[in-house]
């Protein structure tokens, strides 16, 4: 199974968490934990991800199993607000980060997810993917791998030669380096051919294209809780589209919500969930490597490859 390069904590466009998961990953502690067990977050999240992420069923889902949303005022002291057990955030800004670790140092107690210096660490493909590359998760169940790549930084004309130098095989999905939360930073693109490399855009990274029958898993990971969803991904490529096609080729953004597979009739080889016992495995050496609490990853198995999942 190749992890297919991607580890975030962003959420997209239309998922929903169970409110379960929060509450096994960080059981009650504090002044609010000790009213009647109920358990109190506050976030500090975008106007774009409060609308996608706070949705009327997860809020419904989360007041019947005792647990509040609470919004984060940032124009007043943490220690004026609350009192939380857990705060849910996505701010990275150097402001906010002082402003939370001085609130942690007097309330140690509190849950943060996640510290901003290790968000930071996803905000760059680079660092992320060396993370990944440099797991050894290979198991009795299957053999795991990354994709090949290759981190182009400038100078879009160099990018052929670097690519032979590297030995990555045609065609390569372009991602930019850069992870802000913009739509730009989620575009793909596909090359086919080395003559169109140098229509490339650096800071990016490339990686070899790897054949999986379209469907992804994408694995939330809170705590040492677990959940994996299909999604629908990229079309396998075949040796027609090969010599057929040149250029680049702009992409769908895969993995969202409303690309869910879940209840469509797939071929049980390729549906079939990654081995349970190499999720907890994975999520406790990325939780390890990355001192991130919540996350989720994007998982391919490859067409072809028998236990061989990515």
């Amino acid at each position: 199974m190749r992890l297919h390069g991607d580890v975030s904590d962003d959420e997209e466009e239309g998922a929903v968490m169970d409110p379960a998961l929060l509450s096994s990953s960080s059981p009650p502690a504090g002044a609010a934990a000790a009213a009647a067990s109920r358990l109190v977050v506050g976030y500090a999240l975008t106007k774009k991800k409060v609308k996608s992420f706070l949705q009327p069923k997860l809020l419904l889902l989360a007041r019947k199993k005792g647990i509040s949303f609470i919004p984060i005022d940032e124009t007043r002291p943490l220690s004026e607000q609350g009192p939380f057990d857990i705060i849910l955030h996505k701010k990275t800004s150097k402001e906010w980060q002082r402003f939370l670790e001085d609130y942690h140092e007097v309330h140690p107690e509190v849950t943060v997810l996640d510290p901003p210096n290790a968000i930071e660490h996803l905000n760059n493909r680079q660092s992320m993917l060396e993370e990944v590359a440099d797991l050894n998760l290979s198991s009795f169940y299957e053999e795991v791998c990354t994709p090949r790549q290759l981190v182009i930084m400038k100078d879009p004309s160099s990018i052929p030669t670097a690519v032979a130098m590297a030995g990555l095989t045609l065609p390569l999905v372009a991602k930019p380096l850069v992870v802000d939360g913009t739509s730009k930073s989620h575009e793909l693109s596909l090359a086919y051919d080395e003559a169109s490399l140098p229509m490339l855009d650096p800071p990016l990274v490339l990686q070899e294209f790897v054949n999986h029958g379209g469907i992804l898993f994408k694995v939330y990971i809170i705590g040492e809780a677990i959940q994996v969803v299909r999604r629908f991904s990229l079309p396998d490529v075949n040796t027609y589209d090969l010599l057929n096609n040149v250029g680049i080729y702009r992409l769908p953004r895969v993995s969202c919500a409303a690309a869910s597979a879940d209840h469509a009739d797939l071929d049980p080889r390729i549906a079939e969930l990654p081995p349970r016992p190499l999720l907890e495995k994975l999520g406790r050496e990325l939780r390890g490597r990355l001192g991130l609490r919540l996350f989720n990853i994007d998982m391919i198995r490859e067409l072809g490859a028998n236990d061989r999942t990515c």
